[in-house]
């Protein structure tokens, strides 16, 4: 309940887990079957970078501030979005633009102001719906989709120290409800360990079809920064291993400073 994001909005993991939810909503939107979208920790949807908390931490400089105007075609598509939606875009702003007729987008965000703000910037919108719910407890209401196709986004602050082992029990709770959806989980690495404990448990749990995709900026030997983050896929679509083999080099091209440690990783956690 502490958490704001607007205080790291555009920060160079947010760049990562937009350009691979700009990809993930791509690959779903190849077939004509309508698909739903529930982003667990929504937030207010829009960021002004040039003022308030954003303005004060300075941390998107380092991030969209980088890799705004670039020319990468594997980035294409993620800034071509942010350009286009102008105030840095938060995750339900990015699957809204993507939504065609006939998909939808469930929002929960707990923090009442700013479900309030998510509130008013959808206000209107059939295509939307917005709820003030704790995220955890909204998974096993609202899994599965009628629409028995879509993705589920989590994406929690990571304040609390059981984090990681509420989002490993919700991937796991999620799978089991909806087996076919594409659940992604985004998750910050300061140290190796509870990165290794979420994959482990997700092995551990039996759940098949699992891939991991990472961006360092540095070793990971420092547990008090933010030294690099990672996305977590059950069920990814076809050909995201390799658009992410290509996708996150670039992507550290643009964010990184050469520091000790720098480099991306693609890991198979497990078979289909």
């Amino acid at each position: 309940m502490n958490y704001r994001h607007a205080f790291h909005a555009g920060n160079f993991a947010d760049c990562m887990k937009h350009a691979v939810l700009v990809w993930l909503l791509r690959a779903l939107a190849r077939k004509d079957k309508a698909f739903a979208v529930l982003d667990s920790h929504a937030g207010i949807g829009r960021y002004d970078l040039s003022a308030g908390p954003a303005e004060r931490t300075g941390e998107w400089r380092a991030g969209i501030g980088r890799l705004r105007g670039g020319a990468a075609p594997e980035l294409a598509d993620y800034l071509g979005v942010v350009e286009r939606l102008g105030l840095y875009p938060g995750s339900p702003a990015i699957v809204r633009a993507l939504l065609r007729p006939g998909d939808r987008l469930v929002c929960c965000e707990l923090h009442p102001e700013d479900a309030m703000a998510l509130k008013r910037a959808f206000r209107g919108d059939p295509q939307v719906a917005v709820h003030q719910r704790d995220a955890w407890e909204a998974m096993g209401a609202l899994l599965p989709f009628p629409e028995r196709r879509g993705l589920v986004l989590i994406d929690p602050p990571y304040e609390a120290v059981d984090e990681f082992d509420r989002v490993a029990a919700a991937l796991v709770a999620a799978h089991r409800r909806f087996p076919g959806g594409v659940l992604a989980a985004w998750y910050p690495i300061k140290a190796r360990a509870a990165v290794r404990g979420l994959h482990d448990a997700l092995r551990a749990a039996g759940v098949r079809d699992v891939v991991a995709a990472e961006i360092f900026l540095r070793e990971p030997l420092d547990a008090s920064r933010l030294n690099g983050c990672g996305m977590l896929l059950v069920n990814p679509p076809f050909g995201f291993e390799a658009a992410m083999a290509e996708m996150l080099p670039v992507l550290l091209d643009g964010l990184g400073d050469g520091e000790r440690g720098e480099g991306t990783a693609v890991l198979r956690l497990a078979d289909e």
